[in-house]
């Protein structure tokens, strides 16, 4: 059974029926989902059936798209409703979800609504502290991803995940859904990795983790503007925008961990600004594939979105979000216009801005994108996959791919364009902070057509489409990550992957925080010694066994490890690209 087959299941209703389970029926949970998703399962309409045995089938009805009662998922089997099917299904479904304005995995509603009084964040006039019930909230969630944290991504099996889930839930209804989406991000980074889902990356989950504990963390101390930031809002507020000239820049595909699929296409007003139109739902590789072929769903223009990456639109009444997102409200009327090349106006002006000004704007929170003129050099194949290696102003870049999914044409577009060593092409890259210049590669000039463009999620190059490379010998690359802030960085992400057993054992990073002191970084040092004694430690009661663990202890050590090095990382990030460390600091 496919988990895009399966309708999105609320996050209260999964904690709802595995929190029923009894113990015995807990511990069999796990195997229950991997028996249940190797079953058949057909949709009809709104209702998905799954066939537990030749007897008895399974039902998920989701009306209105997504599962939202625990009485929407009936079985016919003689334990019902108390059997363990009901709660195995809701844990193999993704995870149904409103995401906040800070969070775009899942864009939004195309309407130009406000958000009501409730979900608008507080005028920074008036500091606030947070009330009695998202003091609560946030405590629960911070509970639930430290035991995440502890038993690491391979141990977090469903109930962990439930518990995540549930504490998610009461985060939303006390007023915290930012803290709520990222306490779901970081049971669908969990499920990802434990089912080896090609989109996983460690990084992403590490991210998350850091995210939700950080946020759970702070919010008892913050006020004002900070707590309004950590609070979030439910709604994109869209503005009026009056008329827009959009030129369309590139179409990228939707493929998230959390079963939602799609495309997002870019585009450019006059004045340089970035706008996004998007059709992201719930579904899979198929969708995410085939979603560049339908319009766009903004007034009445019958453009796709791998026809308005190339052509402009003209926009009456138009509504924006504040992250650019376009709304598509009744009072809309949008028409197809002419579009611009990348080397003519107003699409030049992206290009001419310097690089380490993209830089600073992408790591102090812009929308990470990087329009590069670059000379592609060779290939270098590192532990995060092979990288093409490009000359962009003197400096060397690596350019990976953007998603790994075998059915976006990503890698196999990255494998031809180092076929064409020494030619100069305009790309799109999104930057992926590190310690060298490192960026996924979105979008790029055809290397022989001229005046035209790939989108490398969307498009299929051939040998055809490519130049003879150069006789030119290809650059040397710089050596890979020489910082020794990776030992500290290894161990925080063992700790995800693993959990606290990992960093537990007695040879695990010995002689490391020395190494760290003797090159400078000491708090590096420091950091790791705690983080490792955290681990490893584990009283026990007066007849040797092994006393409950620490979990607080050992999840604010990782937190500050986690914090510490993702700082360190992003200011030698900005080294890296030429852009001052300040300008990043003050632009956050």
């Amino acid at each position: 059974m496919s988990q895009d087959l399966l309708p999105p299941v609320a996050p209260s209703v999964t904690a709802e029926l595995v929190e029923a389970l009894s113990p015995r029926l807990r511990k069999r949970l796990d195997a229950g989902i991997a028996k249940l998703t190797a079953r058949p399962v057909v949709r009809e309409g709104d209702t998905v059936r799954i066939a537990v045995d030749d007897d008895t089938d399974l039902e998920l009805h989701a009306p209105g798209g997504a599962v939202t009662s625990a009485d929407a998922i009936r079985c016919g089997c003689l334990l019902a409703p108390d059997c363990l099917h009901r709660a195995a299904a809701a844990s193999a479904a993704p995870v149904a979800e409103d995401t906040p304005d800070s969070t775009p995995a899942q864009p939004r509603g195309e309407g130009a609504s406000q958000p009501s009084a409730a979900e608008t964040p507080e005028s920074p006039e008036a500091p606030q502290t947070a009330d009695p019930a998202q003091l609560a909230a946030a405590r629960a969630v911070y509970d639930a991803a430290a035991a995440v944290l502890e038993a690491g991504a391979e141990g977090s099996g469903a109930v962990l995940q439930a518990e995540l889930l549930r504490a998610a839930h009461t985060a939303r209804l006390a007023g915290l859904p930012r803290v709520a989406a990222a306490a779901v991000s970081v049971v669908n980074g969990v499920r990802a990795a434990r089912s080896a889902d090609p989109a996983h990356r460690l990084s992403d989950l590490v991210e998350a983790l850091r995210t939700v504990l950080g946020m759970a963390h702070r919010l008892p101390f913050a006020t004002g503007p900070d707590l309004a930031e950590l609070r979030g809002s439910v709604r994109q507020p869209y503005t009026p925008d009056g008329s827009l000239r959009l030129y369309g820049l590139f179409s990228e595909p939707v493929l998230t961990t959390t079963g939602y699929a799609g495309a997002v296409t870019w585009t450019a007003d006059a004045g340089g600004r970035l706008h996004t139109v998007s059709d992201v739902a719930p579904g899979g590789p198929g969708r995410a594939t085939g979603a560049a072929d339908r319009a766009v769903r903004i007034g009445d223009t019958a453009l796709t979105h791998r026809e308005l990456s190339r052509a402009g639109l003209v926009v009456s009444g138009a509504t924006v979000s504040p992250t650019g997102r376009l709304g598509a409200g009744a009072g809309v009327r949008a028409v197809r216009a002419s579009g611009a090349a990348w080397s003519a106006e107003p699409l030049d002006r992206l290009w001419a801005v310097p690089v380490a000004e993209q830089v600073a704007r992408a790591l102090g929170g812009g929308h990470g994108l990087l329009f590069l003129d670059v000379t592609l050099v060779g290939t270098v194949r590192e532990a995060t996959g092979d990288h093409l290696l490009a000359d962009c102003d003197g400096r060397t870049v690596r350019l990976a791919v953007a998603h790994d999914d075998p059915a976006l044409p990503y890698r196999d577009n990255l494998r031809l364009l180092a076929a064409a060593r020494g030619s100069r092409l305009r790309v799109v890259a999104r930057l992926a902070p590190g310690p060298l210049p490192r960026a996924l590669l979105l979008a790029v000039e055809h290397p022989t057509r001229a005046g035209d463009r790939v989108d490398l999620g969307l498009d299929r190059l051939q040998h055809a489409d490519l130049p003879t490379a150069t006789a030119a010998p290809a650059a040397p690359a710089p050596p890979a990550d020489e910082a020794p802030l990776h030992l500290l960085r290894r161990r925080v992400h063992q700790a995800v992957s693993g959990g606290r057993r990992v960093l537990g054992f007695p040879d695990s990073g010995v002689g490391d925080g020395g190494r760290l002191r003797r090159v400078g970084l000491a708090t590096a040092g420091d950091l790791l010694g705690e983080l490792r004694a955290a681990a490893a430690d584990r009283s026990r009661d007066a007849f040797g066994r092994l006393l409950p663990a620490d979990t607080g202890r050992f999840a604010r050590a990782w937190l500050a490890a986690a914090v510490y090095t993702g700082e360190v990382e992003r200011a030698l990030c900005a080294a890296a690209w030429g852009t001052d460390a300040e300008v990043v600091a003050t632009s956050r």
